[in-house]
């Protein structure tokens, strides 16, 4: 029987990412929003439903009245790129593209060229632990629409013959692509929150924007400039796999990204075995062995995609990826030695950036 369907978003802490937590120290990450305009500075937090999750825009300002049309574009942005992107939407750009790219090369726009050549750089940076190919697995195996079932071996060799980046032919000079195989379509829901919140931060800080928290669906997290009062960083908390009422670890972001991947919530159990949603696209099947993976990244975009593709690869084979990136770091949180606890293990996170709470 398929278990009430959740997302990842649910490892984070509270009602919303900045909220979910209180800073180190034990003050609030945010405060409450504020509605007086005369206050020297305040947050100003602006909600939108985007991507089947709710996106925030939370902003430092002393000018709510020039600040407020910024966010608001922000999150506007977010719903033209969910229209472009979404393979949900029979009418996206990525439809099409998957569509009319079977037959012959196609033309992309710059910036979604740009989103394909970086699935590529990723895909083989994580010896194809991201794949964006996987929508015919996610079939096979129930969670393109969230129900969850066990496919048949069948089903899920013909899902496999569909699968795999290989069969994603870029032209760069030209800004085409082109499909090799029948049946393989690209979809970007490794990568598109990630993205999404990256094309805001960017519109926020030309407008002027500098101080900032951007979630998607509270998983995929987005930081720039100083939290209110000036202190360095915004925090966010991490919830216990396996006691979700509690928080695991806290993060202080600067500048940076922040996403988290796990399966705990996500999934159906068939014959007492437990199935995931995360599925390595190598071998077709739910990846195990990782409660929850956490990555600080340049990007959203790339923490979006690497939290998914660190839980597929396991903890060994991310440490060597952070270890030749020092951009990048991680936290695991693994199955401890009994059942109810857990071993968390961090790669290239400073102390400054996070800490594990007492008693886990």
């Amino acid at each position: 029987m398929a278990e009430r369907p959740a997302t990842r978003r649910e490892f984070l802490y509270g009602k919303s990412a900045a909220e979910a937590l209180a800073a180190l120290g034990g003050r609030p990450a945010l405060p409450p929003a504020a509605t007086d305009p005369t206050r020297a500075a305040c947050t100003l937090t602006l909600t939108r439903r985007a991507m089947a999750c709710e996106f925030q825009v939370q902003l430092v300002t002393d000018n709510q009245q020039n600040d407020t049309p910024a966010g608001l574009a922000a999150l506007d942005l977010v719903d033209e790129l969910e229209d472009r992107l979404s393979v949900y939407r029979e009418h996206s750009e990525i439809r099409r593209l998957n569509a009319v790219a079977q037959t012959e090369p196609t033309p992309v726009a710059p910036d979604l060229c740009e989103l394909l050549e970086m699935c590529d750089r990723l895909h083989h940076a994580t010896g194809g632990a991201f794949d964006a190919t996987t929508g015919p697995l996610s079939r096979a195996w129930g969670f393109y629409n969230r129900q969850g079932r066990l496919p048949t071996e069948n089903q899920l060799d013909q899902a496999m013959q569909v699968t795999g980046w290989r069969h994603v032919e870029l032209a760069q000079d030209d800004r085409t692509m082109r499909l090799t195989k029948p049946g393989v379509e690209v979809n970007f829901n490794g990568i598109g929150k990630g993205y999404a919140l990256d094309c805001a931060a960017e519109l926020l800080l030309t407008e002027g924007v500098g101080r900032f928290l951007l979630h998607g669906g509270r998983s995929t997290l987005v930081a720039r400039g100083n939290r209110p009062g000036g202190e360095p960083g915004w925090g966010i908390g991490l919830r216990h796999p396996l006691r979700p009422q509690l928080r695991l670890a806290e993060f202080s972001l600067v500048d940076s990204a922040f996403s988290t991947s796990g399966s705990a919530t996500q999934g159906f159990t068939h014959n007492g075995k437990r199935y995931g949603h995360l599925l390595d696209p190598r071998t077709g099947r739910p990846a195990e062995g990782v409660h929850s993976v956490s990555v600080v990244a340049p990007t959203g975009a790339e923490a979006d995609a690497l939290s998914t593709a660190f839980y597929v690869m396991g903890w060994e084979q991310a440490q060597e990826f952070c270890e030749a990136r020092p951009e990048v770091g991680a936290l695991f949180v693994l199955p401890g030695k009994h059942a109810s606890r857990v071993a968390v293990r961090p790669v290239n996170l400073p102390e400054s950036c996070w800490r594990q709470l007492e008693g886990f």
